[in-house]
């Protein structure tokens, strides 16, 4: 049989060459290497909200003890007052007022709700400290895909010492920490539905619009939420509305779109400006709403008083607040007094310099005994002890993994620890660590994930695995309960004060 050779086409003399057309192939969709999210939807709310109720039992429990005023509890409930007053802090003559409303506002609900005594104003830090555990028990189930290590991340938050302070102190901290938390818990789901819809709907070239991001929105909101209560709050914006933007793009990519950048910035980058910049300077500003009414609010009418400064086309309300702004950044930028409770950042991690929030003097029992009552504001050692390990495990399942979980983790570390690095000079306060507190629980627990090893492990390496992760789970609940009475201020002779005064640092 003949073999027929393949027809060519002759091209005639004159004729124009054809060009041509090379077609790049599509990507290789990547695997999508986030765990799904267990079935036991209606089991893991009971769960959770069991344990948000322990959590809060154990913060209300005597939460009005001592009826002083603790560290700078001389600031914000006074101030939260004037609040409930006036609509706005009173314009005082020193410059003690350098943070936004929103946190004082809060302590003001519980002032409102309690009246003005130490229940009322460490009411609101109760509740915010119990939604911390929430929030967090929810965001690691989903970034773990386990309910069990979703509980073990709040279940130790709530053993902290250092969170359980700072849930009965009226503080600002105690709710940067909560919004930022939720913030990031909203963006993570966002996360997720995108992915979802993505892979619902296959994909052209060019993508398809996502429209309204409800998630992303209300994550942009509890952003600003999180400015306007401490400034620290915006380096975390920052981190994430990138981060947001690159999960996009890895959407896109999964779903094998030929040019996944421009498809991430053509589809995501327009609702980005809005979620991620318009609406939480729009919430900071909202914030600020008593200080604009009021007319005694402090630096209110400084562009009145200074007619002659620039952009005399922007309202003077906005001047005069740019104007306190900028004298707030030279005082958090230049603040460099010396204090005998100051701690770096190094030391964080290590409960090298807790706060002694209260020690009152002379106090002695019935037989004339010496009597102890100490408040520090102190991390459980067995768990903080841990941070530093768990963040080089961190960073190895980030380069050797691209472990998702590990990807924000990281960032949120980044964001709430590392930038106060930028000015070592700057007098600095351990409980500036509040808000990534539970993101390196959730490195921690992180590390607990491998020791518990993967559903499809062997059924002994399984067991073994969750008898240490028990077993350290107990180590931590039985230190915070060895520590409670110098989280509470209970009466310890000086012997017992002694066996928990683990460092010279602590004194």
């Amino acid at each position: 049989m003949a073999v027929l050779a393949p027809e060519r086409t002759v091209r005639e003399p004159g004729e124009p060459r054809t060009a041509r057309t090379r077609r790049r192939p599509p990507p290789r969709p990547r695997r999508d290497r986030t765990p799904p999210l267990p079935g036991d939807r209606w089991l893991a709310w009971l769960l959770t909200a069991l344990l948000g109720a322990a959590t809060f039992a154990v913060r209300l429990w005597d939460l009005g003890y001592p009826g002083d005023l603790l560290f700078d509890e001389a600031y914000y409930p006074p101030e939260a007052r004037e609040l409930l007053e006036w609509g706005h802090e009173y314009n005082r003559g020193y410059t003690f007022i350098v943070h936004p409303p929103l946190g004082k506002w809060l302590i003001a609900a519980g002032i409102g709700l309690f009246g003005y005594d130490s229940f009322g104003w460490r009411f609101p830090s109760a509740v915010a400290g119990t939604i911390a555990v929430v929030v967090l028990t929810r965001l690691t189930r989903r970034l773990t895909g386990s309910t069990l290590l979703g509980l073990v991340a709040g279940l130790l938050l709530a053993l902290d010492g250092f969170a359980f302070t700072l849930s009965r102190i009226g503080l600002l901290d105690v709710f940067l920490q909560v919004f930022v938390l939720s913030a990031v818990a909203c963006l993570v789901v966002d996360r997720d539905r995108v992915r979802e819809r993505v892979r619902a709907h296959p994909a052209a070239d060019t993508g398809f619009r996502l429209g309204p991001r409800g998630w992303r929105l209300a994550a942009g909101f509890l952003f600003g939420c999180a400015c306007a209560v401490k400034w620290s709050g915006v380096w975390f914006l920052a981190a994430f509305a990138v981060l947001s933007l690159f999960w996009d793009r890895a959407a896109w990519r999964e779903a094998g779109v030929p040019r996944p950048t421009r498809t991430a910035a053509r589809r995501g980058l327009p609702g980005a400006l809005w979620a991620l910049a318009a609406v939480p300077v729009l919430t900071y500003l909202a914030s600020f709403t008593g200080w604009f009414l009021g007319e005694t609010s402090q630096g209110r009418h400084w562009a009145q008083q200074n007619p002659d400064t620039a952009w005399p086309w922007i309202p003077g309300a906005l001047r005069s607040l740019w104007h306190q702004h900028a004298e707030w950044l030279a005082f958090h930028t230049g603040l460099s007094t010396p204090h005998p409770w100051e701690s770096g950042p190094w030391s964080w991690l290590v409960n090298g310099r807790p706060i002694l929030l209260w020690n009152p003097q002379g106090l002695t029992d019935a037989a004339g005994e010496q009597v102890i009552r100490y408040i520090l504001m102190v991390g459980t050692p067995t768990l903080w002890l841990a941070f530093a390990p768990a963040l080089v495990w961190l960073a190895w399942r980030l380069v050797a993994r691209r472990d998702p979980a590990a990807l924000p983790v990281a960032v949120a570390i980044a964001a709430g620890w590392g930038t106060w690095f930028l000015n070592p000079e700057r007098t600095m306060f351990v409980f500036y660590m509040a808000p990534v507190v539970p993101f390196f629980v959730l490195a921690v627990v992180l590390v607990l994930q491998d020791v518990l090893g993967r559903p499809g492990a062997g059924v002994r390496r399984r067991r073994v695995g969750l008898g240490v992760v028990a077993g350290y789970v107990g180590v931590v609940a039985a230190t915070f309960v060895f520590f409670y009475p110098v989280l509470t201020g209970q009466p310890l002779s000086h012997a017992e004060w002694l066996d928990r005064m683990w460092f010279p640092s602590w004194f």
